[in-house]
């Protein structure tokens, strides 16, 4: 369906229509995977720090500053986010002994046990852009990464 069937608007130019349907694609999107998140009382901001963390095992123990640089989300209180994951069981966290306000932060055998459980929210979200072909989707990140 076409952005103006679907928010009953009109738009100034291509370009304003361009960006507001970016936008509500982007939330229309973004609402579905929040669903599947929930399923396992996770955000998703906490759901990317887990998947950071599994990402970059290898270089285990990771800083706050180091899953601060990888979030989707720029915005986001990450402190806040790894103690939350940390009462759930999902991560460990170790204090600096020299300066307290560090740490370093590993995800746990749960926090692994969860992601794979969790397997499904992934192949949803694949799901999520079946209407494009193969072709298609490089060419719409391709566009993305140039607007950025």
């Amino acid at each position: 369906m076409k952005i103006e069937e679907e928010i009953k608007g009109r738009f100034r130019n291509e370009y304003h229509k361009g960006l507001i349907n970016l936008t509500y694609t982007t939330k229309q999107l973004s609402y579905e995977f929040h669903k599947s998140l929930k399923k396992y009382g996770l955000a998703e901001q906490q759901y990317n720090v887990l998947r950071i963390l599994r990402g970059f095992r290898s270089k285990a123990p990771l800083s706050i500053s180091f899953i601060k640089e990888r979030m989707l989300d720029k915005d986001s209180d990450v402190s806040r986010i790894v103690d939350r994951l940390f009462e759930k069981g999902y991560i460990s966290r170790t204090e600096n002994p020299n300066d307290r306000r560090q740490k370093s932060v590993e995800i746990t055998g749960a926090g692994m046990a969860l992601l794979d459980k969790m397997f499904n929210c992934e192949q949803k979200v694949d799901k999520l852009l079946k209407n494009l072909t193969l072709e298609e989707v490089k060419e719409l990140n391709r566009i993305l990464d140039k607007i950025r």
